[in-house]
């Protein structure tokens, strides 16, 4: 900057000038000494503007330089990592949690998720082995390994969750394409157990292929649903088979009541035939006993033993609507007539 064009120079030859003229003034004035009314008065020093001008700049240099060095510092964190570039290509990438710097206006630093992170894979379509269209809806559970295979080949992470989504529903469209409606909707069945496990082994498979530095931790089926224009007909076809499930139930059911009856029946036919065998038994050894003991009785008094079976004839013989006829004298017609003489 030239004199003429710096103020600051003004003002100093300005200052110049009226020290010098203050000067000559007292120069022509008696002294102070010669003088006892008059104080003696030491001339004020010219104002250094170019002393406080240097420090000025000097101060504003040292802030412009903290505030650049501290705009260009950048902390790393443990969940995270910090991609560094320079004209737009990757210089380097910083894993370990700390504080670093970059070069000014020539580096720029980015960040990307060291963390698991979740993506809703959009619903998808898809026909199992035995024509059911279904609509299955699943989540992925992913991180970063490799942030500069990913930038590479993904560029962001918009883009690696898309083809990630891509691999997920061409891996599930196979898969569902292997197996029927009813094992995909069976969480116990053990073909529908291991299907998640090998989805994410083949997702990670086309992952590492294409080199996208990404990793699938699990694939998750959140929802199966029906397509609404099949949802009826699947319903109808449901109650069906559980009422053919019902109604076998029920045929089992009476067969093994029939079963168990008959056997009851021949148990009590086995018991009662058992029952009356051993009555008989007992019956004719008491018969047995009891003729014995009728014998025994008669022998002592024949007599005795005749009119018994005479009276036992009567109630054979005789009742209300008989009639008989015998003679006087006979031994039944006096006994009838209680004439035993």
């Amino acid at each position: 900057m030239s004199n003429e064009q710096n103020p600051f120079k003004k003002i100093e030859d300005a200052l110049k000038k009226m020290g010098e003229t203050d000067q000559k003034r007292s120069a022509q004035k008696p002294g102070p000494e010669s003088d006892p009314k008059v104080t003696q008065m030491r001339p004020k020093k010219a104002f250094d503007m170019k002393k406080y001008t240097k420090l000025i700049i000097s101060l504003t240099v040292a802030f412009a330089i903290l505030v650049i060095l501290l705009s260009n510092l950048f902390i790393v964190k443990e969940n995270e990592y910090r991609v560094v570039r320079q004209f737009g290509e990757i210089t380097r990438i910083i894993e370990k949690p700390g504080m670093n710097m970059k070069i000014p206006f020539i580096q720029s630093v980015s960040t990307l998720p060291k963390n698991r992170m979740t993506s809703n894979v959009s619903e998808a379509e898809i026909n199992t082995k035995d024509k059911k269209r279904i609509i299955i809806d699943n989540y992925a559970i992913w991180h970063i390994t490799d942030p500069a295979k990913m930038i590479s080949n993904a560029r962001n992470i918009v883009n690696a969750e898309a083809r990630m989504e891509e691999f997920i529903y061409s891996v599930v469209r196979n898969e569902m394409g292997r197996l029927d409606y009813v094992n995909v909707v069976n969480d116990e069945d053990s073909s529908r157990g291991s299907l998640n496990d090998d989805v994410t082994a083949k997702v990670n498979k086309f992952l590492d292929d294409g080199n996208y530095g990404i990793k699938v931790v699990d694939v998750r089926m959140k929802r199966i649903d029906l397509p609404e224009e099949n949802e009826q007909s699947i319903y109808t076809r449901m109650i069906s088979e559980r009422d053919s499930t019902a109604q076998s139930y029920l045929s089992e059911g009476d067969a093994e009541k029939q079963k168990i009856e008959a056997e009851t029946d021949r148990e009590v036919q086995e018991m009662l035939a058992k029952a009356k065998k051993e009555a008989a038994i007992v019956t004719a050894q008491g018969e047995a006993e009891a003729a014995k003991i009728y014998n025994n009785a008669y022998a002592k008094d024949p007599e005795f033993y005749k009119l018994y079976r005479t009276l036992q004839s009567y109630t054979k013989v005789v009742n209300d609507e008989t009639m008989i006829i015998l003679p006087a004298d006979s031994p039944y017609a006096k006994l009838l007539t209680g004439n035993m003489e």
